[in-house]
């Protein structure tokens, strides 16, 4: 048997279910893997609210996760049966104790990276990478702007920036959180909500206003951020933690002076296995020269999922969260 969370209806985390069901075997092409450890994110949330809507209810949920493989289907290698892997994106179903997936989507796991750290870690850094690396390309020397520093993202793009040589200023939900943030790199952490952080920008990169704004807090933060780009910087809109951005009239970008704007996602940056493997590889590189430390904050059993994610909406957490596939 396998047990798995999903939700027949859109809505809070109270309509998180833990099911269970005898286990499926990998069609041509897929493995069957049990999960050794669960990775939690913001988007998990968007798709049990209803932001994100799912293809069809009841779904199952999340889209990371680390494990051994149990059993391949046709026409994948039976070299792959017991090697420790991972993904991150793709189709939900991560919150699971055994899943089916496409060997496709596969990341083999070094030895010294650990299952939580991967699980943790593998969407998130993935997702900065292609932040700091192909969205927007950092040059060592530059000041950025990154929101939710304390967070899973903001924790590994503080380190990672440090780094590549960038000064960063964070913004945090509260002194505790201010503190991890400045352990993991960030140069300048600002509390939301002590005063106006767009000022606070200018003020210490003495008016000009940074190069770049990485924001995945969405509607409070969005227009605070447009105030902190130089001319012709670029407004990078990552998430939505405390709600989607309202509609934005486009001559706003001519007036803060000629500012470009994207909406990334990680599926767009890792479509191929090339990307993919290169995108996951970067991040592993910098885990293990020690640049970029995984800071696993909290874990939950697989059937207390709807707590964790009380607890990710209330901005309760620090770093990553991890559910324990266990019943």
């Amino acid at each position: 048997m396998r047990h798995f969370v999903q939700f027949e209806n859109t809505g809070g985390p109270e309509v998180l279910r833990l099911v269970s069901e005898a286990l499926a075997e990998p069609l041509p092409g897929e493995v069957r893997i049990r999960h050794t450890a669960i990775g939690v994110n913001l988007i998990d949330t968007y798709h049990r609210s209803g932001l994100y809507p799912v293809a069809q209810l009841p779904s199952p949920l999340g889209m990371e996760a680390a494990g051994v493989v149990e059993r391949v289907g046709e026409g994948v290698p039976e070299s792959l049966t017991g090697k420790r892997v991972a993904y991150a994106g793709g189709a939900l179903g991560a919150y699971s104790t055994h899943r089916c997936v496409p060997a496709s989507r596969l990341v083999p796991l070094p030895d010294d990276i650990d299952d939580a750290t991967a699980a943790a870690g593998l969407l998130k850094g993935m997702t900065v990478e292609y932040l700091i690396r192909r969205a927007y390309t950092v040059a060592p020397g530059e000041t950025v702007l990154l929101h939710a520093a304390a967070g899973g993202v903001g924790l590994i793009a503080c380190g990672w920036l440090r780094h590549l040589g960038v000064r960063v200023i964070g913004t945090v939900g509260n002194a505790e959180k201010a503190e991890l943030a400045r352990a993991h790199g960030c140069t300048h952490p600002l509390i939301l909500g002590d005063g106006d952080f767009s000022e606070k920008v200018r003020e210490l990169t003495g008016g000009a206003g940074v190069g770049v704004v990485y924001d995945s807090v969405g509607k409070t933060t969005f227009t605070g951020s447009l105030r902190c780009l130089k001319p012709r910087g670029l407004m990078v809109s990552f998430g939505n933690a405390s709600g989607k951005p309202d509609p934005l009239d486009i001559l706003r970008l001519a007036d803060h002076g000629s500012l470009y704007l994207t909406r990334p996602t990680l599926a767009h940056y890792t479509a191929t296995p090339e990307e993919l493997t290169l995108s996951a590889h970067r991040f592993f590189d910098v885990v293990r020269l020690g640049h970029v430390k995984v800071h696993v904050g909290q874990s939950f059993p697989l059937a207390q999922a709807a707590e964790a994610h009380q607890r990710l909406e209330a901005r309760q957490t620090m770093g990553s969260t991890v559910l324990v596939p266990t019943p």
